[in-house]
């Protein structure tokens, strides 16, 4: 095995040393605008020889990460990010109003499935019983932010799905089924690679991280109402709980 590949499933080593910088300015440990060490250091930091680490950052140049000047080094390119709070009432479009100029949402597909273990757990139902599950994505100032996969009860919102396509607005279509207040129950948030779909689907560069929202909403007397997947893409998006 040669020294520009991993050890572990033979990922090659440039392309773990390109994920790392972008965890790190995920992450916080680097800010728009920071150089980043110079390429003996990050070739001491990842056992790596010099030249892997120039293709890692020069990925990273192509896909807009990071940007290199003639004699002064590497900076991470400053990227506006919208922030999106999320708390007991979380509200996308509330969430992020003053931050983009239009924010559109957009139903890519819906379905009645079979609830799996997972989905009955969070809904609250038997394993087997049938939901409605929308697949969207948001896009703001015509990028797109947010990939989302969403399952509600059946039994409760059997045509869901043509209503928020007609209001788009979950809050809209909630109070016409006369639920008038709903809030958080929990939300886990995570960080990984985003797959094949999601990278053609919000537009990202190969290897771009997404932050993965798993969430519960309720009625007011804690009744789950939806469970939702949502991705954002890292590099254009920030979570603050």
């Amino acid at each position: 095995m040669t020294k520009s590949q991993s050890a572990s499933g033979g990922v090659a080593l440039w392309r773990q040393i390109a994920d790392a910088i972008r965890l790190d300015i995920v992450g916080g440990k680097l800010a728009n605008g920071d150089r980043l060490p110079t390429e003996a250091l990050l070739a001491e930091r990842f056992s790596a020889n010099r030249h892997t680490v120039r293709r890692a950052l020069a990925v990273l140049a192509e896909e807009g990460v990071v940007a290199a000047e003639q004699g002064r080094g590497t900076f991470v390119k400053s990227i506006r990010r919208l922030t999106y709070p999320i708390g007991k009432r979380t509200r996308f479009r509330e969430g992020l109003k003053g931050q983009a100029g239009s924010l559109v949402s957009v139903s890519i597909s819906d379905k009645i499935e079979n609830a799996t273990a997972r989905v009955a757990e969070a809904l609250g139902l038997k394993p087997g019983t049938k939901v409605v599950r929308t697949e969207g994505m948001s896009v703001a100032d015509g990028v797109p932010i947010s990939r989302s996969t969403t399952w509600l009860p059946y039994r409760r919102f059997p045509d869901f799905a043509a209503r928020i396509k007609e209001m788009q607005s979950t809050t809209m279509v909630f109070q016409s089924y006369e639920i008038a207040d709903y809030s958080r129950a929990s939300t886990r948030i995570s960080a990984r690679h985003a797959d094949v779909e999601e990278t053609r689907s919000l537009n990202l560069a190969p290897g771009a991280i997404v932050l993965v929202s798993e969430a519960v909403d309720v009625d007011p007397e804690g009744e789950p109402l939806s469970y939702a997947l949502t991705r954002f893409p890292a590099e254009r998006m920030e979570l603050v709980v």
